[in-house]
């Protein structure tokens, strides 16, 4: 390829700049900027409780209660960008948990429970994705009726009590003993999804498709894609993860509760947030997502290790969600 002639008329070669990535250059100012809250927050810890922040059993708690929400935040990414929201995904938690250790599923052992789990994940993620994309509903107005009903259905399977897991299999899910290189079982599951849905989003037409219903669903159409097919996976995504993060659930705690995946929605939704995913659809990222679920549980366990109030708490998760979406208007303004 010939280079470009001087304009000055002299017949110079001018050399040729390629295009500095400068969408890139901000995705990874974001990320770094994220990491830098969270080795503030690190040193804030290693500070105020030097030999219990930092000793490995608090590093794997840590770990291990990011990997629920983390895996759940996963599924609500897909949904931002695609242009949608869920708010069901704590009561999917909830039912999944309940179906999954009634007495009648436990009897078909560890298979049976993650199966059911799964399985109600999907199913609660295929009404969810059918109402809107073919109903149509809005996506708030959908997934909030959807938090009723699983909520109301996960309260009348157990009658209100809590299921305890009896399945041995399940149980040793959540002993050291299982633990593969001084890691638990749940935080490898949260990275495989972690990576499985990176590549999902950067490296496939799906995760391409997802990107471009999110910005323009017209345009979109009208390039040949099928949006209401998009939307629809989306939310079977979104239910699947939370399939999913209802059998970690009943891992962690050995039981199933109407009152597991509490205001899950809210943290998912926040850590997707100050993770740079825009609520309007169309950009964020997998990576930033993860950072925003490691600094929120963080902050919990540094609240819980200074016998700080939940209230604090709360404000100061909420100080960083309105700080999250001012920087995100700001740069989109810009």
């Amino acid at each position: 390829m010939s280079l470009p002639t001087s304009p000055d008329g002299t017949g110079r070669k001018l050399p040729v700049r390629p295009p500095r990535p400068a969408a890139l250059g901000r995705v990874d100012l974001r990320h770094l900027s994220l990491l830098a809250v969270l080795a503030a927050l690190t040193v804030v810890g290693a500070l105020t409780r030097p030999d219990e922040f930092l000793s490995v059993d608090n590093l794997q708690l840590v770990l291990t209660q990011a990997s629920v929400i983390g895996v759940v935040t996963v599924g609500v990414t897909f949904v931002i960008i695609g242009g949608g929201i869920d708010l069901s995904v704590g009561a999917i938690v909830a039912l999944a948990s309940v179906w999954a250790t009634t007495l009648a599923t436990q009897d078909f052992g560890l298979t049976g429970v993650l199966f059911c789990a799964v399985a109600v994940g999907l199913g609660c993620g295929l009404v969810n994705g059918a109402l809107i994309a073919y109903g149509p509903m809005v996506p708030f107005i959908a997934t909030l009726a959807m938090f009723a009903s699983a909520r109301g259905l996960a309260l009348q399977i157990s009658d209100g009590k809590t299921q305890v897991v009896t399945v041995p299999e399940v149980l040793d899910l959540g002993v050291p003993d299982s633990y593969v290189l001084g890691v638990p079982p749940l935080v490898w599951v949260f990275a495989t999804v972690s990576v499985l849905g990176w590549l999902l989003l950067n490296r496939t037409t799906f995760g391409r498709r997802t990107v471009a219903v999110g910005g323009s669903p017209e345009a979109s159409r009208l390039a040949g894609i099928a949006v209401r097919r998009q939307r629809l996976l989306l939310y079977l995504l979104s239910g699947l993860c939370c399939g999913i993060a209802a059998f970690m659930l009943v891992v962690l705690t050995g039981s199933g509760q109407n009152t597991n995946g509490n205001l899950y929605e809210l943290d998912a939704i926040a850590a997707a947030i100050i993770g740079g995913t825009l609520l309007s659809g169309g950009r964020g990222t997998i990576t930033g997502s993860v950072l925003g679920v490691l600094i929120f549980t963080t902050i919990t366990n540094l609240f819980a290790l200074n016998n700080l109030q939940s209230d604090v708490q709360q404000i100061a998760k909420g100080a960083i969600i309105v700080a999250a979406v001012l920087v995100q208007k700001g740069r989109t303004t810009s």
